[in-house]
């Protein structure tokens, strides 16, 4: 197994992309953030890919960003916030880059997704989601707002009402229940979902291959307020977030500092 954040490889037409930080729930450190944006434009480039598999490696499908990186910018640090702006928008532009390219995205979630991660699925056109998959926000755990598209991506998926319940509490939806409300295509037995995933992707390859891809192209555009504006306005919403005592406090205790949440309240 490589040591890239991010696995990347085309072949046949497929590009595979495979979160692959098992160890952090495949959460996204910077690293893994520019390596995505990368990889994003690499695909919407290409010629030679006509459609895109999405998975990741370990339990868990992704929690996001990697709040133990997080923890070692302090609010008060000259351009902490900056930084955290900075990294947002590169993500978003990923995201944008994707969301907007005639390559249709298969995701296989294979396990939990929270926080930011759901805006990383949410890219996908498909999501073919396991048994065992659970879906959470997670944001008022560690005192942020929304990122990764997840504003905007969310109640798309689901309907503003329920967008805001998912992210205003902590409630986990079960594999069945996303599929209920929308939020994942189909739901398959625990072990299924690449083979699923797969099983999509080859058709779009052995299909009307362009068509396809401008079909997702065309609803893509179609949809409400512009993309890159949400992604702008999140951007600056986390960063500010950031900044509040009262997420330095519930990063440092996420990451198991709680001498240094304690100063972030004085």
């Amino acid at each position: 197994m490589s040591d890239d954040a991010i696995l990347f490889h085309v072949s046949d037409g497929l590009a595979h992309v495979t979160l692959n930080r098992p160890a952090r729930l495949n959460a996204v450190d910077p690293d893994a953030i520019a390596r995505w944006q990368s990889i994003a434009h690499e695909i919407a480039e290409r010629d030679d890919v006509g459609a895109v598999l999405f998975d990741a490696v370990g339990r868990a499908f992704c929690a996001g960003g990697d709040v133990i990186a997080m923890s070692g910018l302090a609010a008060g640090e000259p351009d902490a916030a900056l930084v955290i702006q900075g990294l947002a928008d590169r993500i978003h532009d990923g995201h944008r880059t994707l969301r907007e390219s005639s390559k249709p995205i298969v995701a296989a979630v294979q396990g939990p997704v929270a926080g930011g991660g759901l805006g990383f699925m949410l890219v996908a056109d498909v999501i073919v989601a396991s048994e065992a998959a659970t879906f959470a926000s997670r944001y008022s755990d560690v005192g942020l707002t929304p990122d990764c598209g997840v504003s905007t991506l969310l109640p798309e998926a689901v309907g503003t009402r329920r967008a805001l319940e998912l992210t205003l509490t902590s409630r986990t939806l079960s594999a069945a229940q996303a599929l209920d409300w929308g939020l994942v295509t189909e739901v398959v037995p625990a072990d299924a979902s690449a083979a699923r995933a797969r099983e999509v992707a080859d058709s779009w390859l052995a299909g009307a291959t362009a068509a396809f891809g401008q079909a997702k192209r065309l609803v893509r555009s179609g949809l409400g307020r512009a993309f890159q504006e949400a992604l702008d306005d999140e951007a600056r919403t986390i960063a500010a977030a950031f900044e509040t005592p009262d997420a330095q406090a519930a990063i440092a205790a996420f990451a198991g500092s709680p001498k240094r949440g304690s100063r972030a309240r004085d």
